[in-house]
């Protein structure tokens, strides 16, 4: 199914999905009397949104959270709406028993009517919903989409590795240097992590949605912080258990294809990291000493080698119910956290730049710029070649 099919399928069955009840309410979705089906031979009435420029949505159903955004195209990017974010742990559990939880997709359920609710009161032209390596690895994760599109009326696809990696590099492009000749990358989820190698000298793309034209390499490694939380623990770390994450991570990164290619131009090369996850944004906060996390502050933000190096120490150090109190942890993350930050130093390790760049976007703004991108492209006018000779 293309993904402007999927649209107007997914736009039909929001259509249907319910009567309009505002978040909150309660609705009758299940074993009670059914919302009634609007009419599609009614013309639906003036969308005053719609008379400023198409919308789009994009979904991410990630292993730890479920994010939702709604944007409208605005000079060379797009200015958001409306945006959802929850964490649900869908994958919680996966890589022990192989299967979604009871528990947890019932979680992501309530999440997912939420943004249903969202999607029905916008009314996107185009809209590309995701899932990733929860739905992925999971023997009932088909299943589960199923019921998420006959209860819901949300269809999800699940996307593979390769895409998900394009998508994280095409959502924070426009945060790499634009005097680097490549960058690494990385993208740290909940049950996988994506690592991409950007080589621009032969030239860069035009477009920011067709930065995945870059791409020399790229790996997904069947870790991440949910998978290794499970395998070593999140809550306890002394040194000794996080340098044991860190090994296990790095076995993973030798399979890297151009593994030794890439130290090699790191050493000869402008070359810096740029990370998209909770982690680094993580480490961004408390390197900032943020008493709130704030977006705007940390999106786009450098930070050194030592500087990382001086985080991370700090991290190691604070006990979990710290972590817990801490405003840019959290008790929903304070598990997580130092199994991304094992993650991150594996990387790190391996290729060692002066700089990483932290990104606070990934997937969700992949998917808007692709759709937009690809929207302007068949706008715009056909070009004919000029025809030679004489001009009879």
């Amino acid at each position: 199914m293309t993904d402007t099919n999927r649209s107007a399928a997914a736009s039909a069955l929001l259509a249907d999905a319910g009567s309009g009840a505002p978040s909150g309410q309660t609705r009758k979705d299940r074993g009670g009397v059914s919302p009634p089906r609007l009419d599609q031979r009614t013309p639906p009435a003036p969308n005053p949104r719609r008379s400023r420029g198409p919308l789009y949505a994009a979904l991410d159903l990630g292993t730890n959270n479920c994010r939702l955004l709604i944007a409208r195209p605005h000079e060379r990017g797009f200015r958001v709406l409306d945006g959802f974010t929850r964490i649900v742990r869908l994958g919680e559990g996966v890589s022990v028993t192989g299967r979604l939880s009871d528990a947890a997709m019932e979680r992501t359920m309530d999440a997912l009517r939420q943004c249903r609710n969202k999607l029905r009161d916008h009314q996107p032209t185009r809209m590309r919903l995701i899932a990733t390596e929860a739905c992925r690895a999971a023997e009932n994760g088909p299943a589960f989409l199923k019921r998420v599109k006959d209860e819901i009326g949300l269809d999800l696809e699940i996307v593979d590795r390769r895409t998900e990696a394009e998508l994280a590099v095409t959502g924070c492009a426009d945060l790499i240097d634009s005097e680097a000749e490549g960058a690494l990358m990385f993208d740290i989820g909940g049950g996988s992590s994506e690592l991409a190698w950007l080589d621009f000298r032969g030239g860069r793309p035009r477009s920011q949605g067709r930065m995945s034209a870059s791409i020399r390499s790229w790996q997904s490694l069947p870790v991440g912080v949910v998978s290794i939380a499970e395998k070593f623990g999140g809550v306890d770390v002394t040194k000794d258990v996080f340098e044991a994450m860190v090994a296990h991570v790095s076995e993973h990164l030798r399979q890297f294809r151009g593994r030794e290619k890439l130290r090699q131009m790191i050493g000869t090369h402008k070359v810096h990291l740029i990370g998209t996850s909770g982690t680094v944004t993580t480490l961004a906060g408390l390197h900032l000493g943020l008493e709130r996390y704030e977006r705007q502050k940390v999106d786009g933000l450098w930070m050194r080698r030592e500087q990382v190096d001086e985080t991370m120490r700090a991290l190691l150090s604070m006990p979990f119910e710290r972590r817990v109190s801490h405003a840019c942890i959290g008790k929903d993350r304070a598990d997580l956290v130092l199994p991304g930050c094992a993650i991150f130093e594996a990387i790190r390790r391996e290729w060692p730049t002066e700089r990483v760049r932290v990104a606070d976007r990934g997937l969700r703004e992949g998917i808007l710029i692709s759709l937009m991108d690809a929207d302007r492209t068949q706008r715009r006018p056909k070009t004919y070649p000029r025809r030679q000779g004489n001009g009879q």
